[in-house]
């Protein structure tokens, strides 16, 4: 039967033995502990073009989110926040392909920061995670506990991918319109050569033996679809698209392009056009060299 003890919670910044190097190593050799998902291990102490150190850098299991995260013992202080912000923004800016989010980790994270912290929040995705040590015996138990959560400029649509199948999507869309969906995927052949659609809640993706790849993806409504693009945002690419008579938006949270289609016929028109952003999106996704 399982007992009730009594645990002790310490101070890790006045720990003798327990440094900042060691918490560094315990998060990096497993990063889910931080309760951000399945994170993988990049790289520590990163050394950054005009000087310092990133903690660590890790990645989600697509490849597509980096995580740029700072440690702090004791409590949060001015010079750590503004740090976590500078090594953000320079991997940002370095590795523009990927969805960066900065990571702040401290013992304490006061109210006054806080509020310091939440200003950026929304331009900034930040995460404010608080780390406890609760002390068992020998052993020292972390523990953390997010405080602060980025706020993302997307809808809750993309967040999830719930599956779902062919069914689903009939009565959501029409069938017609999923006819559609079935000829352009068809017809960009080998582009997209042992790849399947995969039917999700709120959208419909593509997977490769079994594993979702969704460099483009489909959201069929009833009178018209959107074809999705991944990658950059590049003014000379939504120039020619709407020079070429394509309807296009382009999401910088989700780094995607969005264009209307409105049946088969209107994308053999432009089928070019789109199937050099298929490419673009396929390299810019990493799918081609596979």
């Amino acid at each position: 039967m399982a007992k009730l003890v009594k645990s002790e919670k310490i101070s890790l910044k006045d720990h003798p033995e327990i440094n900042e190097a060691a918490i560094q190593s315990f998060i990096f050799e497993d990063p889910s502990v931080l309760g951000l998902g399945e994170l993988i291990p990049i790289q520590r102490e990163k050394i950054q073009p005009a000087g310092g150190r990133l903690d660590m850098l890790l990645s989600d299991q697509d490849g597509l989110a980096r995580y740029e995260v700072e440690i702090q013992l004791g409590a949060t202080d001015p010079s750590h926040i503004i740090r976590t912000i500078e090594y953000w923004d320079t991997e940002k800016k370095r590795y523009p392909k990927y969805d960066h989010c900065a990571v702040i980790v401290a013992e304490e994270i006061t109210g006054r920061f806080m509020n310091v912290i939440s200003l950026f929040n929304g331009a900034i995705p930040l995460v404010a995670l608080q780390m406890s040590a609760v002390k068992h015996g020998d052993d020292i138990e972390l523990i953390f506990t997010k405080v602060l959560d980025r706020i993302n400029a997307g809808d809750d649509e993309e967040e999830n991918a719930e599956i779902t199948d062919r069914n689903y999507w009939d009565k959501r869309s029409t069938p017609n319109m999923l006819k559609n969906v079935d000829k352009i995927f068809e017809d960009l052949g080998e582009l997209i050569e042992g790849y399947e659609l995969k039917y999700n809640k709120f959208y419909i993706g593509i997977a490769k033996d079994g594993i979702a790849k969704n460099f483009i993806s489909f959201k069929p409504k009833k009178s018209f679809l959107t074809f999705i693009f991944k990658g950059p945002e590049d003014p000379d690419k939504i120039a020619r698209l709407e020079e070429a008579g394509l309807e296009v938006s382009y999401l910088s949270r989700w780094k995607e392009y969005d264009v209307r289609i409105e049946n088969f016929s209107h994308y053999e028109k432009h089928k070019e056009i789109i199937k050099e952003m298929v490419k673009s999106s396929k390299q810019y996704y990493g799918a081609d060299s596979e």
